[in-house]
């Protein structure tokens, strides 16, 4: 096949799985027990019409992500093998890992956190974190995410404990929306451009989705601003506690207060399902609020 065809394809493939439901269905059925899924499932489990599905599907269908295997009048769809690197590239996951290897990440952080958290602090957090990512991201790249996120709520803790018997010259901002796929996401990104290190930023989802919408990565992209491998993560009580500045972005209710934080509710629109545009205008506003919040703080 020539570079010219290769190309086409290629684009065939990033165009079908840029949709963040497309995306989500390939997961699914890579997910799947034997690697393979029905429309019906995939359709309860994404709480959406089987017509929905099947459109979805007919798309990857037509782009070789997905091919159909015919079982009586069942048709089981399972991800094309012969294109799974094509999609790694694309969604940034790998072919099926082995078990996770949680006991050398709990090995790795119990060394790097030696004298602040016992091993024992460290692996019930690690464990702890695998469940709630389990629950909210299923199981894409779980052991990194697990060793990352665990990292985060450690120096989360560490920090709190620290409140009050040392100068704080760094402040933490959180930023929370739903899905911690939009919103929070934006806003993040570009406080960490624009103040580096002098300033912590965390991000939480009160019902983080499984992956940040790629609409907000292609946004932040046009600005010059990379996300690297942040993902949605669930809301937890040690990142609340830890910050100094809580912004909430149409979460309602799901953050808890305590005293001595300021929280900062931003009434924005979410970019889900938004074109360009509109993603580009909440964008841009999230820019100039996160510029005024960073001169306050």
């Amino acid at each position: 096949m020539s570079s010219a065809a290769d190309s086409a394809t290629d684009a065939g493939a990033l165009t079908a799985l840029a949709d963040p439901t497309r995306a989500r269905i390939v997961r699914l059925i890579q997910d799947a027990d034997g690697g393979r899924a029905l429309v019906g499932r995939v359709a309860d489990e994404l709480r959406l019409r089987q017509p929905t599905i099947s459109h979805h599907m007919g798309v990857l269908h037509a782009e070789g992500i997905v091919v159909r295997e015919r079982e009586g009048r069942k048709v089981w769809y399972s991800v094309n093998p012969d294109e799974s690197d094509r999609i790694a590239a694309v969604l940034g996951t790998a072919p099926q890992a082995a078990e996770p290897d949680f006991d050398r990440v709990i090995d790795d952080l119990a060394e790097r956190y030696r004298g602040r958290f016992s091993r024992e602090t460290v692996a019930r957090c690690i464990a702890d974190s695998a469940d709630l990512l389990r629950a909210s991201n299923g199981s894409s790249l779980l052991t990194s995410r697990t060793a990352a996120f665990a990292a985060s709520r450690l120096d989360d803790l560490a920090s709190t404990a620290a409140q009050g018997t040392t100068p704080n010259t760094r402040p933490t901002v959180l930023f929370v929306c739903v899905q911690n796929a939009g919103r929070s996401q934006l806003a993040a990104g570009i406080l960490r451009q624009l103040a580096g290190d002098r300033v912590t930023v965390r991000t939480a989802g009160s019902a983080p989705a499984s992956e940040i919408r790629a609409a907000v990565v292609t946004a932040l992209d046009e600005i010059g601003v990379t996300l690297g491998g942040e993902f949605p993560k669930p809301l937890t009580d040690e990142a609340v506690r830890a910050a100094d500045v809580v912004v909430t972005m149409g979460c309602g209710d799901a953050c808890p207060v305590y005293p001595g934080r300021r929280y900062l509710d931003w009434d924005l629109d979410d970019p889900s399902g938004l074109p360009m545009t509109g993603v580009r205008t909440i964008r841009d506003e999230i820019d100039r609020r996160v510029r005024e919040l960073l001169e306050d703080i």
